[in-house]
């Protein structure tokens, strides 16, 4: 009894190994819910690696099976608590809050700490431990970035583009500096109080440098306090802005007597702003300020420190309904917002968020950031990388609607005051990455196949379905960036191929896939499920690791067909009697049809597994000639064939 134990032991992990090794080669190609299967089946087995655990976790994770990838994180996190990466940490707690569970996420985030001791923002750290290095290169999406003549030596900083103005804040002063007196000054930083301005745009240098000219001080928005982050609606009729918590006599204050900022609206009339007033959702006892619009116009965001939030400062969202009808105030979460500053917002036509932080790791003080939304979240901001940040604080990014140029503020050194207003323009770099997916044999272009573009993380960017005429096109993807281009359809071997966007606007990069059929119709005689061959090595009969991954094409067309009925013939080379190689062929036959058995598929739908030995050899290779042959030629006849004896009627002819 105790020799059968051991050797069903060994047996079951040489099976729970090849498994394995074939799992992990469909790791590598992208084929996550095969591998979220192939994964469990081993997990089952009692196999709970270190491996296999995060592996089976990332599979649900890369299918945004967030459900399916909580528990097994879990698993591998009570399993391996001291051995777990930063980078599963991460991805635990993103599915974490995916899944709405934000207290657990954020304990997780906080539990990278224990991993990267030497960061105090662990959750940026994750995924770019060479942050600063990454974000001191060039950026070349900004480029000619100026100075703006209307910078002066106080601060300046904004704002808002609307038409062929800008709009900014600055704190220089009404009256000369010599007539300037204390009271005039804001006691913070010792300058003037803020006004909003109104400048003209201009182009210098053949159209390369965008300035400005022709200041002038919004006098009908002006009081003797704060105002400042002006935005006007699309129609002009309405501009939002912030001020100090003034009610057109004296500022307000909490109950310690601190005074804090509101956001207003005022309505044109002619060439003034009128009614004006402050949003319901103000108060006396936080600010809220920094207002930015939707593309649509129906969303309202704004900063501020009211409790409960995340950090010093937080961004927000509300719902405009109809005129002066707000929602409720939403925190935008802390993909967004941290334990730090986040000020600032900006939203970009195409609906892009940038703001600026110093929470998420960057190159000093406040940097610009980005993110994109889908599926109504926001994705992981971007850092802008410079010439867009700095050192020092860098802030107020604004871009026009057709994103061709806009403005930042920053208080690097090198320039005119405390705060200037930088104008750049935006080299825009996209190109298309397309191509045909063909049948292999034919050439003819394959239909419905699915093709994936993969970033070089291995996370799937884009998805689409070929057309009749085989094609797929990802239009305008970012330059300079390496891809993985994956294509796949039932009943065909997957193909891949890398690629990369180079740096030439508009550049087409043609990348061309060919699937192979798993199913050959043949004329005259059975149809086949064509793989690879299945070899054995001489004179055994075990599934060897290359044959393991090769059967997974059987039961992937087993399992896309479940009424198909198929028979395995095996066959042998000629060493050995002839007795002995059909017993051979026989056992090799019979263990192919155990693995397919042991990977779910009935053994109702395997009609026979036949034993052919050397009757069928597919050379010269015989009894006269074995000496003559190489073991190449030898191990072509030791192989098998998949005939498909019924169902499966509907299946993709090889002649497509």
């Amino acid at each position: 009894m105790r020799k059968l134990i051991i050797l069903f032991t060994v047996f079951s992990t040489c099976v729970v190994l090849g498994q394995l090794n074939t799992a992990d080669r469909y790791f590598k190609e992208f084929a996550y819910k095969k591998t979220a299967d192939m994964y469990l089946d081993i997990q089952e087995g009692g196999d709970n690696s270190y491996l296999v655990l995060s592996r089976l976790a990332d599979s649900y994770y890369f299918n945004s099976d967030f459900e399916k990838a909580v528990p097994w994180y879990k698993k591998l996190m009570d399993t391996y608590a001291k051995e777990a990466t930063a980078t599963h940490m991460f991805r635990y707690a993103q599915s974490l809050r995916s899944t709405g569970n934000v207290a657990d996420s954020d304990l997780w985030l906080l539990k990278i700490e224990d991993v990267e001791r030497d960061d105090s923002r662990p959750r940026a750290l994750v995924k770019n431990s060479d942050y600063f290095t990454e974000y001191s290169s060039t950026n070349d999406t900004f480029i000619n970035i100026h100075n703006v003549s209307s910078n002066t030596k106080y601060s300046d900083f904004g704002g808002f583009i609307y038409e062929d103005r800008f709009y900014y804040a600055s704190t220089k002063p009404l009256v000369p500096d010599e007539e300037l007196r204390s009271k005039d000054l804001y006691k913070w930083n010792d300058q003037p109080y803020l006004n909003l301005y109104r400048t003209y745009l201009v182009k210098l240098n053949n159209n390369k440098i965008l300035d400005v000219e022709k200041s002038d001080r919004l006098e009908s928005i002006g009081t003797q306090y704060h105002e400042s982050n002006a935005i006007i609606t699309k129609d002009g009729r309405t501009m939002y802005f912030t001020r100090d918590n003034y009610n057109g006599r004296s500022l307000q204050g909490d109950k310690k007597n601190i005074s804090h900022l509101k956001i207003y609206k005022a309505k044109r009339k002619g060439k003034d702003w009128t009614n004006i007033e402050e949003l319901p959702f103000n108060s006396d006892a936080y600010s809220i300020g920094h207002p930015a619009l939707s593309p649509d116009e129906k969303t309202l965001y704004f900063v501020s420190d009211m409790p409960y939030g995340y950090g010093e400062t937080d961004i927000y969202k509300v719902r405009i309904y109809e005129e002066d009808v707000y929602g409720k105030p939403v925190n935008l979460g802390k993909e967004i917002n941290t334990e730090g500053r986040e000020m600032f917002p900006f939203v970009g036509s195409d609906g892009t968020l940038y703001f600026s932080s110093d929470g998420h790791l960057g190159l000093g003080a406040l940097d610009v950031f980005e993110s994109k939304l889908a599926d109504n979240e926001y994705t992981k901001p971007i850092n802008l990388e410079k010439p867009v940040n700095s050192s020092r604080d860098d802030f107020g990014f604004v871009i026009n609607r057709e994103r061709s140029h806009g403005f930042f503020s920053s208080n690097r050194t090198g320039g005119k005051g405390d705060d200037d207003i930088y104008s750049f323009t935006i080299h825009s770099c996209k190109e298309d990455i397309t191509g045909i997916v063909t049948n292999v044999k034919t050439g003819n272009p394959i239909s419905g196949a699915l093709v994936r573009l993969v970033d070089s993380s291995g996370e799937p960017v884009l998805k689409q379905v070929t057309k009749s005429d085989g094609r797929y096109s990802f239009k305008r993807i970012d330059c300079k960036q390496s891809f993985t281009v994956a294509a796949s359809k039932d009943d065909y071997r997957n193909d891949q191929k890398a690629t990369a966007t180079l740096n030439i606007d508009k550049k087409v990069i043609t990348t061309n896939l060919a699937l192979e059929s798993l199913i050959v119709d043949a004329v005259g005689g059975e149809s086949q499920i064509v793989i690879h061959p299945i070899y054995f090595d001489f004179d055994l009969y075990n599934i060897r690791q290359d044959s393991r991954y090769e059967l997974e094409h059987i039961i992937s067309v087993l399992k896309n067909h479940p009424d198909m009925v198929i028979r395995i013939e095996s066959h042998t080379d000629s060493r050995g009697t002839k007795v002995y190689n059909r017993t051979l062929s026989s056992n090799r036959a019979k263990a192919t049809k155990q693995y397919l058995i042991s990977r779910g598929i009935p053994a109702s739908r395997i009609d026979s597994a036949v034993g052919y030995g050397e009757d069928q050899l597919l050379n010269n290779c015989d009894d006269a000639n074995q000496s003559r042959c190489t073991e190449e030629e030898h191990q072509r006849n030791r192989r098998s064939y998949f005939y498909i004896v019924r169902g499966g009627k509907n299946v993709t002819s090889s002649n497509q």
